[in-house]
Order: structure tokens, then sequence, then C-alpha cells
């Protein structure tokens, strides 16, 4: 729990108004949105997986074709694995690893967020089994679509689909070698001869998206319906050899996107939005980047009409691009498309943020049609997003799910509306799961940590429907953004804390400035059905992080409906203590404790600790 939760807990208690920007646990939404893709993984799980509610699934991907796929992500509520959202995803993850390292180990999420990156490119090099063939794509959409059931079960197809030289895929060749070549800058320093092989493999894959031209969705028809190339190739190459740049410093690949600048739309696009389907803004800020490094040179020219339309974009989201600014909910969200706009939202609101870490580095403003933009205009800009996502919005609803005391409960997902192969041992059919699961009024049996749904409409109106897939259904793409993004507003909601004061707040104890060392992992054990109301058994294990015993724990569990088990309760209301028996929590160990109720879980924090 960062300083100012805790600054705000004593002054909430002296009826007192907090006086800081920051009103939000970014830290906890960064360690829930890593969850999230352990969710989503494909293939056998590693014994560290922290979602238990998932098991192993797909483990025979590819070969029936003679190649192995087994692993990767799938990319939303089903299970078909999509070769381009999912490079992108990874790209997104490694770009937040690397514009903000520093502030993803200062909350201990490094490690994980590598794991993350990793299992997706452990996946990109089995499916680039040659220099000029590409593995996108394994099963069907429209044959997923047709069942209700959990990845551990499946029995739909899992036909697998490939671009080559005679049915070429730049686009998704194009972004994979970007994925490939930005993790291997996260790498580097922590694994060279991974990083390495990633570059070799990133290289192999620029030079056939660009010598073998083409749509990858007219190479694989069945991906047209769900994600469908609509910009066409150009930007991936721009994108890919931007990355490719970045990871070694070749001029070669700067030369490609200042001559192709013109060809591709480089400098001719001017963007309001950025996505897995379209890579100009992107391209467009970190050619703006490399720019304002000083390291132009001859091509300077050409890289500040790049400039000029990253400007354009930051302008058009911030409302101040004269006739052209990207449309906005009465309630101030971004909305760019009626299905999951909010993957549009965390993906702006990341370049915000990394455009202006630029920015400020460089002491440059933006000059748009209506207004001079600084720094930390953007930077607000993007906190206003990311605290829309979390709560501050018309519905007081986060659409983080698991973040909050109100979340999306019917989230369009089938493994999270299903219970799990732990609970319910029995085989879940495809029409079983939409007579039993999909129809259910109850929330979904196991939470989806981290995962971004949808979001609302233009209006701000929200239906939390499992059926309501535009809302309800989160997607890795629009995720993997928000790693980045909260990394980024949890360093400045510490900063801001240390520089507020506080009229006659009670003076904090030393151990809470700093992250407490205990750390919380939530699972469903069990579950059964009364009537109309569904029960789950909550465990809850306790781990002492630190170097040192942990005593006079202290703990606190809001939404509570149900009975405790494990722990003493204090006369306090929702306060909690370990049993008298456990004197002390020893470094490294755990404890735990359960709890049933109906309907979503408790949230369980830290009111003291010695």
């Amino acid at each position: 729990m960062n300083r100012f939760l805790i600054l705000t807990f004593f002054v909430s208690l002296i009826g007192l108004e907090p006086m800081a920007v920051f009103s939000f646990d970014y830290e906890d939404a960064l360690q829930k949105t890593v969850l999230f893709f352990e969710a989503q993984r494909s293939g056998k799980l590693p014994p560290n997986q922290h979602v238990k509610w998932r098991g192993d699934s797909g483990l025979k991907d590819g070969f029936s074709q003679g190649v192995d796929l087994v692993g990767g992500y799938y990319d939303a509520g089903d299970h078909v694995k999509f070769g381009l959202p999912m490079a992108y995803s990874v790209t997104m993850l490694s770009w937040g690893a690397i514009a903000f390292r520093k502030h993803i180990a200062a909350s201990n999420q490094l490690g994980q967020v590598l794991d993350a990156i990793k299992w997706g490119t452990d996946y990109f090099i089995k499916a680039h089994i040659q220099p000029n063939v590409l593995w996108g794509q394994v099963g069907d959409g429209n044959s997923d679509h047709y069942c209700w059931e959990r990845a551990e079960d499946m029995t739909t197809p899992r036909t697998a689909y490939k671009v080559d030289a005679d049915h070429p895929g730049s686009d998704l060749a194009g972004e994979t070698a970007a994925a490939m070549a930005a993790a291997s800058i996260a790498f580097k320093a922590y694994n060279s001869s991974y990083s390495s092989l990633l570059l070799a493999h990133a290289k192999q894959l620029f030079s056939f998206a660009d010598r073998f031209r083409g749509k990858y969705d007219n190479s694989i028809p069945s991906a047209h319906q769900f994600y469908a190339s609509v910009s066409g190739y150009s930007d991936e190459l721009l994108w890919a050899a931007t990355w490719l740049y970045r990871a070694t410093g070749e001029e070669y690949y700067l030369k490609y996107v200042v001559d192709n600048a013109v060809s591709m739309g480089g400098t001719g696009w001017a963007v309001g939005e950025f996505s897995w389907e379209n890579k100009y803004a992107g391209v467009q800020i970190l050619l703006a980047e490399v720019l304002m490094d000083g390291k132009g040179g001859p091509y300077t020219s050409t890289l500040k009409q790049y400039q000029a339309k990253a400007d354009f974009f930051v302008c058009a989201c911030l409302q101040k691009n004269g006739g052209y600014n990207v449309d906005m909910t009465p309630g101030g969200l971004l909305y760019a498309h009626e299905w999951n706009n909010l993957q549009y939202v965390s993906s702006a609101a990341f370049l915000l943020t990394v455009y202006s870490d630029s920015l400020s580095a460089g002491n440059s403003e933006i000059k748009c049609p209506d207004a001079q933009i600084k720094p930390q205009d953007l930077l607000n800009f993007a906190q206003s997003q990311a605290d829309y996502i979390l709560g501050k919005n018309p519905k007081s609803i986060s659409y983080l799910v698991g973040y909050g005391r109100s979340y999306p409960v019917h989230v369009h997902h089938r493994g999270s509306s299903i219970a799990s192969t732990s609970v319910l041992h029995s085989t879940v059919g495809c029409v079983e799961g939409f007579e039993s699961w999909y129809r259910r009024e109850e929330g979904n049996p196991n939470v989806l940590f981290g995962a971004l749904v949808g979001g609302p409409d233009s209006k701000d109106e929200f239906s939390d429907e499992r059926y309501n897939y535009d809302q309800t259904e989160p997607t890795i793409a629009g995720t993997a953004p928000l790693v980045g993004l909260f990394s980024k507003l949890h360093s400045e909601s510490l900063m801001t804390s240390k520089g507020s004061s506080y009229p006659n707040v009670p003076p904090v104890p030393n151990h809470r400035t700093s992250k407490v060392p205990v750390a919380f992992l939530h699972s469903i054990t069990d579950t059964w059905t009364v009537g109309q109301m569904t029960y789950y058994r909550h465990k809850v294990n306790i781990k002492n992080t630190s170097q040192k015993p942990i005593t006079k724990l202290k703990l606190s569990i809001e939404n509570l409906s149900g009975s405790v088990w494990g722990l003493s309760p204090t006369p306090e209301k929702n306060t909690y203590e370990l049993p008298q028996w456990l004197h002390a929590l020893g470094p490294g160990s755990e404890c735990s404790f359960v709890y049933v109720q109906g309907g979503p879980q408790a949230k369980v924090s830290v009111l003291a600790y010695n």
C-alpha cells in the first residue's frame, strides 16, 4: 500500500479532504494487470503459475500439421490464438518494460512482466520455423464461438494457419518482427543470449515481410472477420523497421523508414487512434524520440515530418486540434469504436505517457492549433483516462476486473465463467456450457483479475451482462498497454505524496512509507448452489515477502458477508489478526485463512504490522 493511500485513510478518519491529485492505487492495478496474462496462457502451465483456476490446454496445437505450436496466448474470451493481436500485445508489454523498467522493478513486477513477454516470444520462436514461414493462427473463430467451454475441455478444431512466400502476410510478420525486436531490448540486460536469438528472428521476419508483401487476412481468411487488416501492412513494415533500429542502432533501418515515409504513409497518415491494427501513431512517436535524442543526422527533415504527425495525435486526443479531435464521451473518455473501446483508450494513454517523458527530457512543448501543450498536460490527460478506467466515471465502476469495490462480474470469458477443473472435475461440453454457465445470472465463479473489459458506450452507459461482448469481453491487446501506464502513474503518485502536506494528520509509522512486505494470493477452492444463490469457498494465502519476521499483523477485510476461519477478529469493525498461536510470520513463510460467501470476493489489505 503506498503512502498516499495510507495518508488518505488517516485524513478520512479526522474528517479532512485529502489534498493530492492521485487517488487510486496504481500499484495494485499494475499487479492485477500482470495476472491477466497468466489467465490467458495456452499450453503447459509452469509451476509458478499464480492463477490457479487455470489448467493446461492446447497441448497438441499444431501437431496434426507437423509443427509444435503449444503455448502463446488466447486473445480474449475465447480460445483462438490470433497472431496479430498477440504480437502487438507482446510489443506493448516490451515497450512498457523498456520505457518504465525502473518503475516496474520498484513495484517488484519486472520478473512477472518479463515472464509474460517470454511466454509470447517463446511461442513466436516455435511459429517461425523457417525464414519465410510464420504460423499465424491456431483455431477458428467461427467454430470456437459455437462452443462455451473451458480451455482445458476444448473440443473445437485446432487447425493452424500460416503465411509464407506464396501466401504472404506482411502485417503479421512485421508486427511479430516488432515484438521480437522490442523484446530483445527488454531482455538484453537480463538474458543476452535470449535477446540475441530474438533479434535474429526479428531481422528474418522483417526481411520476409518486406520481400513478400501482402495482407495476412488474404492468406488466412478466417482471421478477417475478427482481426481484419484494414490499414494494410505499410504501418507494420515501418513499425518493425523502427523497432529494429532501436534494437540494433543500424542505419539501414532508419534509412528504411525515411525512404518509405511517403510511399508507406508514415508522414502522410494523421491519425487519432493507435491499436493492434493501426501502428502509425506509435511509429511517429518513436521516430519523434529519435529526433529529440539528437540522432536525426541527415534524416532530420523527414523525422520532423514524423514528429508533426505525432503532435497531431497528441492534439487530437487532448481536444486541442481545431476541427479534428478524437470523440469523447460526456464523462471524459476517449471514444473510438463500439466494440471494446477501452483497448483504444489504454493504448492512447500509454503513448501519451511515453511521449510526455520524451518531451520532458528534451524540455520541449507541443504547439496545438488551440493551445500550447506542456509535457505534464499529456501525463495529466493519460491519468484522466486511467482514472476513468479505475472508477472515476459516471457509473463509479472499475472496468479493470478485480480492482476496487465495484467491477464487472459477468465478464464475457469462457474460463472465468465456468467453475475451475479443480472444483468441477467433469467435462463441460459445448452446449452444456451455454445452458449451465453462459446463461447464469450469478457472477463468474473465477475472478479474472486485471482484465480490461470493453467498457461503456459513447454515452458512458454500461451493461454488465455476459452476452454483451462489446462491453464485457477483455482482450490481451487492450490490457497490455496498462502495464507501462500504471507503473508510471504509481511512480508519480509516490512523488506527489512525498511532497504533500496534511495539516493535523496523525504521524504515520515509518514502515508504512515503503512497500508493505506482505503478499496475498486469492483462490476459489469450492463452489455450490443453494436455491438461487451460489456460494464460493475462498482461500487467501498470506506470505511474508521480506527478510525479517512480521508480528502484530492486522488486516482489514472489506465487502465480507460470510464467515472467516483462520483469523482472529478484533473489536474494530472488519479488522482481523493472525491466530494467537501464530506469534510471528517468518521470512518467506506463509499462512492462510478461508471465508465463504456469495458474490465477488472480499478485499484484504494490511492495516498495521511490526
